[in-house]
């Protein structure tokens, strides 16, 4: 039997045995990954997987079991298996999932260049090539530590269901990850690169593709340079850039506002939000600057798709509106614990994991401003333009930002004055509230957000304008 053939049958199968729900959703996937240590490759290799996820709603509970066994009998089987749980699991407030379209569709990423179509020496050729430039650009010393990894993703999956819902598509990710250590004049310092894009191979081909490590070695090769640790007595101004901004709105807004973490599910893995504690539609949680969105539609968008993994049409997510905590991301699980409509945030890393909210794109919406501008009416403050390190607590609440390359603003210019590790410590609520103004532009970076138990690594983007200004930030860390 085909794939299709397993997955209709299965469906088949579970209405016949009484299910409520059924749902059977295929997956195959290739991973393939690329890495040299300092010029020196450590690791090469392709992993392919192929299997069913099954889940069940039957006696007000939900069950759910996955199998690579693709055999007629075993899917039977893991069908059977999935109901018991349901049936089994005696819940006081009986499961039900959101009334949602059914919906009969296939979508792609568009691919030019296929991964498949290049060779596996093309790939590590690519890898080495990055290291081969960073070190002709700056030379072995100056970077005595090189890690480039290049990860290729290609999936096909068919979600089908007892309601009627079939949804089949492509999918292709590539991504890279580099870790640099830069030796300079005063200290060294580190640094994390991440970057993707749905497509092909076309992506790894683009010239920019190189250009962004060189960039981003100058970057922090000038931090190890001429960085010095100041202290502030007064609070300042600060300038964040798009990848500052990018991680605020993934850690301070996107985890807070899943319904999972809401409704106490996902506080069992890594604790609850204080979202909480809010009236969703109606508490203010930030300035009138601040609209955070999360949009899974976005072409090219490391996060991208058109139909979540319940079959649920893709939409942005407006979670925060002009300030007001505006809506939470929902399954159709979460949502209809709540009688509201699912808003496609359904999400797994394969099949053998379990679909629950997750963040896709999330971003901080862009301003109508220049940086120019917002660094004009600054007296004195801080332009952070990347990060070295964040901390956050299980509540999403108390959070901390160490600056990594950070310059002095004096009297409206970004000066040569380096600031060293250069700390932003405020809660969710207070980061948002001294937000005052975003500018024009976008800039997004790619990264692999971890979520359940067990774990699901999946992949998303975090972004933010290119200068968002916060007004009065006391200056937290110690000099070092």
């Amino acid at each position: 039997m085909t794939f299709h053939d397993l997955v209709q049958h299965g469906v088949q199968f579970g209405d016949a045995q009484g299910a409520d729900y059924i749902e059977l959703r295929y997956v195959q996937s290739v991973v393939e990954g690329y890495s040299t240590r300092n010029g020196e490759i450590i690791s090469a290799g392709t992993t392919e997987t192929a299997g069913i996820g099954i889940r069940a709603l039957a006696n007000g509970g939900i069950g759910f079991v996955s199998t690579a066994r693709l055999k007629k009998e075993e899917i039977e089987r893991a069908v059977k298996t999935a109901i018991g749980l349901a049936q089994t699991s005696k819940r006081k407030t009986p499961l039900v999932l959101s009334e949602e379209p059914t919906v009969q569709t296939r979508w792609e990423v568009p691919v030019k260049i296929p991964f498949a179509d290049v060779s596996s020496e093309t790939k590590l050729n690519r890898v080495f090539e990055v290291d081969k430039t960073l070190t002709s650009t700056f030379n072995s010393d100056t970077l005595p530590f090189r890690l480039v990894i290049l990860a290729l993703e290609t999936s096909k999956k068919l979600i089908t269901n007892n309601e009627g819902t079939q949804v089949e598509s492509d999918y292709s990710l590539g991504r890279y990850l580099a870790m640099l250590t830069a030796k300079g004049n005063k200290d060294i310092e580190q640094r994390m690169i991440s970057r993707g894009s749905t497509g092909g191979w076309e992506w790894f081909a683009d010239p920019q593709f190189i250009q962004n490590f060189v960039d981003e070695a100058q970057d922090a090769k000038s931090v190890a340079d001429n960085a010095k640790a100041m202290t502030f007595d007064k609070p300042v101004d600060f300038i964040v850039g798009p990848e500052v901004a990018g991680i605020i709105s993934h850690e301070n807004c996107g985890h807070p506002s899943e319904a999972d973490r809401i409704q106490g599910r996902e506080g069992m893995n890594a604790g609850e939000s204080f979202w909480m504690d809010i009236d969703v539609g109606t508490t203010r949680v930030g300035s009138p600057a601040v609209t955070v969105i999360d949009d899974p539609t976005i072409p090219k968008s490391g996060g991208f798709y058109l139909y979540d993994d319940e079959g649920v049409q893709a939409r942005p997510r407006y979670l925060i509106k002009e300030g007001i905590a505006n809506e939470m991301f929902h399954d159709r699980l979460s949502a209809g614990r709540v009688g509201v409509k699912s808003n496609g945030s359904s999400r797994a890393t394969n099949y053998n994991r379990e679909p629950i909210p997750r963040m896709a794109n999330t971003y901080i919406a862009p301003g109508d401003y220049s940086k120019e501008e917002l660094v004009e009416d600054i007296k004195f403050g801080i332009y952070m333009k990347s990060f070295t390190e964040w901390n956050i607590d299980d509540r999403r609440y108390q959070s901390k930002y160490v600056g990594s390359y950070a310059r002095l603003i004096r009297d409206g210019e970004v000066t040569d004055t380096f600031v060293r590790r250069p700390v932003l410590e405020l809660t969710s609520r207070g980061l948002f509230d001294a937000v005052d103004a975003c500018s024009k532009g976008f800039t997004a970076d790619q990264a692999i957000c971890g979520k359940s138990d067990p774990s699901q690594g999946i992949p998303v983007w975090t972004a933010g304008p290119d200068a968002m200004r916060l007004r009065a930030i006391r200056v937290g860390g110690v000099p070092t």
